[in-house]
């Protein structure tokens, strides 16, 4: 493939085509177990966003053995390991290395048919925008690191970033529109939202207020608790965005929020739209909403109401 998608495409035959992706980072929760988790559960995320199925994985981990004791290891594989195996997918290797900190994450594969490749452009005039999960996410695990977010909010947001994509992204496998398709992670949901509208016809209008967000994001926002990539985010997509008088401050910042294991951000016909937001609330996606539309009115642009 071509272009800033979320993996590499390999065409095998006229049915079958390679999917292919790495990520890893340091760790964005305290517990090694969970670290494993979202680890996993993000570096799955890229295949699912190009409409593959994932098939095999390997770790890849950094790991301090002078400073940090084998448990932590020990514990980020095994929960790396689990959500492998909730994704149906076989773990056939990997590599370690000394380093001076820990860093986990998986080279993943997946298959896909050719003709059913999703990419994170070409998004249609008159489409809806679904969201499949709540922001901020890089909000909260900056807060956590300043031991200012609750045990509750924590919970919540752990919740977020170890659920796979894999629900939905089995649901989208029944549209034949899905015009646009990514997951929302380190660009935050306007960084990633421009890339859907980079150079085509149209441009998109947010309405702020269907985006769902995870509870005590705004107190957190409202006083400055923001990564900061945020900021960078921010300065390098601002120009592409028009915040109008009904999004408020706070909310606009969250949207430019770095997000661990993100949700989908899906491009469809309206008319399928309802249908599939209605089979994601009945399949346990209960956060997922319609935040917008696209449009020829903003072209070339974001407006966020």
């Amino acid at each position: 493939m071509e272009g800033s998608e979320d993996a590499g495409v390999y065409k095998l035959t006229e049915e079958t085509a390679l999917v292919q992706t790495l990520d890893f980072f340091t760790p964005v929760v305290d517990d090694p177990y969970t670290f494993g988790q979202v680890a996993a559960a993000n570096s799955l995320s890229d295949v699912y966003a190009m409409g593959g199925k994932p098939i095999t994985a390997m770790n890849i981990i950094c790991f301090p053995i002078n400073s940090m004791d084998i448990s932590i290891l020990q514990e980020t594989l095994r929960g790396g390991l689990d959500k492998i195996r909730e994704a149906d997918v076989l773990l056939v290797g990997g590599h370690s290395v000394e380093d001076t900190e820990l860093k986990y994450g998986l080279s993943v594969t997946g298959i896909v048919h050719p003709e059913r490749v999703l990419l994170n452009h070409g998004a249609q005039e008159g489409d809806s925008l679904i969201l499949t999960k709540p922001l901020g996410t890089g909000i909260i695990n900056t807060a956590t690191k300043g031991k200012l977010a609750s045990d509750e909010l924590i919970e919540q947001s752990v919740a977020c970033m170890t659920q796979l994509n894999k629900k939905a992204a089995e649901l989208l496998d029944g549209y034949n529109d899905i015009h646009a398709c990514t997951d929302v992670t380190g660009f935050g949901l306007l960084g990633h939202a421009c890339e859907m509208i980079e150079r085509s016809d149209w441009g998109m209008v947010i309405n702020s207020h269907s985006v769902p967000i995870l509870p005590g994001v705004r107190g957190f926002a409202e006083t400055g608790i923001m990564p900061g990539g945020l900021h960078r985010n921010k300065d390098y997509r601002v120009n592409m965005v028009t915040q109008k008088s009904g999004c408020p401050d706070w909310l606009f910042d969250v949207f430019f929020d770095p997000q661990t294991s993100g949700g989908l951000l899906i491009s469809l016909p309206s008319t399928d739209a309802e249908h599939l937001l209605k089979e994601m609330k009945e399949g346990g996606l209960h956060d997922a909403a319609i935040i917008g539309e696209v449009s020829h009115r903003v072209k070339g642009k974001i407006s966020v109401m």
